[in-house]
């Protein structure tokens, strides 16, 4: 198997023009630190692979495999048509949270409830990138440009700290049919944040997840069980 090794600074000066207008709606500093385009890469892999590669998994390193990851490529052939990315909820009510004015202002919406008629966002933990379809698509990239993430964080008063996972989530909201939902298995998150901080009523409602764990991800430094 072949290792190919990207050199940090060269993306990131590909990636800023790109994703420049994001980061100052989904970083965690205020203002734009060239440094945290990184963060975006997943939003714009498109632009900047070659275009021989069509399809990419990018996944988190706080996590433990339960089973092949070759088996999560298969998850590729369940995208329905007019999905460009493949990816798993968050569970945590981390966009209960953030949406809280949009939900205050519409108080039928289902953005931020939880599973399984909710929207509760995503994580970006393990993502599932389809290149090519990323490409294809023009509702996608028309996404990617500064006037709509800017109509988007308006119209949602958004405003987070996750980088994509925060666009994906957002843009979810409003095109759910870009995403391919992956079952909360192949990203079973493990943090418990937000039970402690005001939402432990309906914490478990998020944080449930049913099946045979293939992946967990100790995000925000927690362990991950022992086998």
């Amino acid at each position: 198997s072949q290792v190919i090794v990207h050199d940090v600074n060269e993306l990131t000066e590909k990636l800023f023009p790109i994703v420049e207008a994001m980061q100052k709606h989904f970083s965690a500093g205020s203002g734009t630190y060239y440094s945290d385009s990184i963060f975006f890469l997943s939003v714009a892999m498109h632009r900047i692979m070659p275009k021989e590669i069509t399809q990419i998994i990018q996944v988190d390193l706080d996590l433990k495999y339960k089973t092949n990851i070759r088996d999560l490529f298969d998850e590729f052939d369940n995208f329905p048509e007019g999905a460009v990315i493949g990816i798993a909820r968050e569970m945590q009510p981390v966009y209960r949270h953030t949406f809280w004015q949009y939900r205050r202002e519409n108080p039928q919406t289902k953005v931020g409830e939880p599973p399984p008629d909710g929207l509760p966002g995503f994580n970006s933990g393990v993502l599932l990138l389809n290149l090519e379809a990323m490409r294809q698509s023009k509702l996608y990239n028309q996404l990617l440009e500064p006037t709509m993430v800017q109509k988007l964080t308006e119209k949602y008063h958004f405003k987070g700290h996750l980088g994509d996972q925060d666009f994906f989530t957002m843009v979810g909201m409003e095109h759910p049919e870009l995403f391919h939902v992956l079952d909360c298995t192949w990203n079973r998150q493990l943090c418990t944040w937000w039970r402690d901080h005001g939402y432990s009523d309906v914490f478990d409602q998020y944080f449930q997840c049913e099946g045979e764990v293939r992946i967990y991800h100790g995000n925000c430094n927690t362990p991950i069980p022992e086998d």
